[in-house]
């Protein structure tokens, strides 16, 4: 049943009834009969706007006009709806062109802006190269004029890059080292005691890690010729972070400034390992390029280049005195060398395996450190005696990852078996694994200064509370590739991780951010 308005006798668009008469009118017709009369049109009573209601009807489906009521209509009508929508197509088509031209026109701009920022990028790094390479011979040209006896001072200092493509010997371990060695375990290993089993204060606590979340991201430390940051390390003290690519290049970036401070050039392959050096402004890299590099931050230039294996070095730890670091290579040895003097004091072959090392990392206390092998075991190697005194042979693949934890009781180690292994060092075995998805690759593992939380870097990066169920506090997938490394910030204020995809992330709360 359709409606009828009272006035025009015709199918209201917007019907109304009337309260006054209860008769159905047009909506417009209604008010403007109101606006001229004020009373109803049927009665003729008093009435007002108020007194109509809106009545909800579906639309309203007018019958064909006279003139589309005939065939020769009809067509005419399909026609004139054809001719129409060529118009609108032509139209269409005219705009998409002109997108498409502003388009082409906006991908060329950002093509050019590239280009000519990739060409000042290497025009910097070809200034940096060559102001490193003109301050030792500023230096050089300082000296000549002095006396003779200063002269002689000069010639009996340590240069600022020994290089040399001979191999070097060990010349071993002096008392003094010795001393200095065990002095340092007695009075870590005295303060470690004096640690509680509770979270330190200051430290964050898991409800707080479960709010971190991705707060920057800087994409542009490294070629992306040759993609890929391999290795990460924070400054002590600093908000400074030093990675290391397959570009072959090593990068310090500034996390207030979000900019590079500098950048060091000199392995010939790509950097696999970084160490921040604790107390020194100084930096230790190494590549598979047989080659570990000391660093001076202030300098930017290269102290020692240290040709201590005869294959790629694998891993890097420094000693908790500040002073040696230990290295592992392919070619089956670990090897011990001074980073203020260069030289190499010892190198030790793991005569019981055939197989090269894949890691190393020193016991916080440091008489002990352990080594990972491309045969799926780990060693721990007493140092004064350069003995394994024990082995964890549970692994299967190559041993990817090794850290100690900071209270020293624990070793957590991964392989290319998609489990992660804690041991306990007091009783020599392992209490705890962490069974990890298929295919997960472990690339880093590391633990806070308090020993109570551990990063895992590979597919993601995810942090677990270190407790008897080792439970996985939060994981971030912020990264488009595997994740190479991570690390904790001080009191795990924030984490940072590096990738394949070249990028360094931080994570913190955004309220910290």
């Amino acid at each position: 049943m359709s409606l009828i308005c009272s006035i025009s006798n015709e199918v209201p668009d917007e019907p109304v009834i009337s309260l006054v008469s209860k008769h159905v009118f047009e909506r417009r017709l209604l008010e403007k009969y109101l606006n001229e009369h004020g009373t109803d049109p049927v009665n003729s009573e008093p009435m007002t706007e108020d007194q109509m209601v809106p009545i909800k009807a579906g639309p309203v489906q007018r019958p064909r006009p006279p003139t589309a009521t005939s065939i020769p209509a009809i067509l005419k009508l399909f026609q004139d709806e054809w001719d129409a929508c060529l118009l609108h197509s032509y139209t269409l088509r005219q705009q998409l062109q002109m997108t498409r031209q502003e388009l082409s026109y906006a991908l060329y701009q950002h093509d050019a802006a590239c280009r000519v920022i990739a060409r000042q990028d290497k025009e910097v790094n070809a200034a940096r190269e060559a102001l490193a390479t003109l301050k030792p011979q500023a230096a050089i040209a300082v000296q000549q004029p002095v006396e003779p006896q200063l002269a002689a001072a000069a010639g009996r200092m340590e240069p600022m890059e020994v290089d040399s493509n001979e191999k070097q010997q060990p010349i071993g371990l002096s008392e003094e080292v010795m001393q200095s060695l065990q002095a340092t375990h007695v009075k870590l290993t005295s303060l470690r005691r004096k640690r509680g089993k509770e979270l330190p204060e200051g430290v964050a606590v898991p409800s707080q890690i479960k709010q971190y979340e991705p707060v920057s991201s800087h994409p542009g430390l490294h070629s992306a010729s040759t993609p890929g940051i391999l290795c990460l390390d924070l400054l002590p003290n600093t908000k400074r972070t030093v990675t290391g690519g397959a570009d072959k290049n090593i990068v310090l970036f500034g996390k207030e400034e979000e900019k590079i401070v500098c950048t060091l050039k000199g392995h010939t392959k790509k950097v696999t390992s970084v160490v921040a050096h604790p107390n020194e402004k100084a930096i230790v890299s190494a590549s598979p390029d047989a080659q570990i590099r000391i660093w001076d931050i202030d300098s930017e230039s290269c102290r020692h280049v240290m040709r201590v294996h005869d294959g790629p070095v694998t891993g890097l730890s420094l000693h908790p005195t500040g002073d040696y670091v230990l290295s592992s290579s392919t070619d089956q040895h670990w090897a011990f060398s001074d980073i203020h003097t260069g030289k190499l004091l010892c190198k030790v072959a793991d005569q019981s395996v055939s197989h090269g090392l894949t890691c190393c990392q020193f016991h916080p206390d440091g008489l002990i450190f352990g080594t990972g092998t491309s045969d799926s075991l780990v060693k721990i190697w007493d140092f004064k005696e350069q003995k394994s005194a024990a082995n964890f042979p549970s692994h299967s693949g190559p041993i990817s990852a090794l850290a100690f934890s900071e209270n020293g009781y624990y070793l957590a180690t991964s392989a290319d078996d998609e489990v992660v292994k804690l041991w306990d060092l007091r009783k020599l075995k392992n209490f705890k694994t962490i069974t990890l998805e298929d295919k997960y690759t472990v690339k880093s593992l590391t633990f806070d200064n308090s020993g109570h939380y551990l990063a895992v870097a590979g597919p993601d990066v995810r942090v677990y509370q270190i407790s008897k169920q080792c439970d996985l506090i939060q994981t971030w997938k912020a990264h488009t590739q595997d994740a190479t490394s991570v690390k904790f910030g001080p009191n795990v204020d924030y984490l940072a991780s590096v990738s394949n995809d070249r990028t360094l992330k931080f994570y913190s709360s955004s309220s910290s951010a």
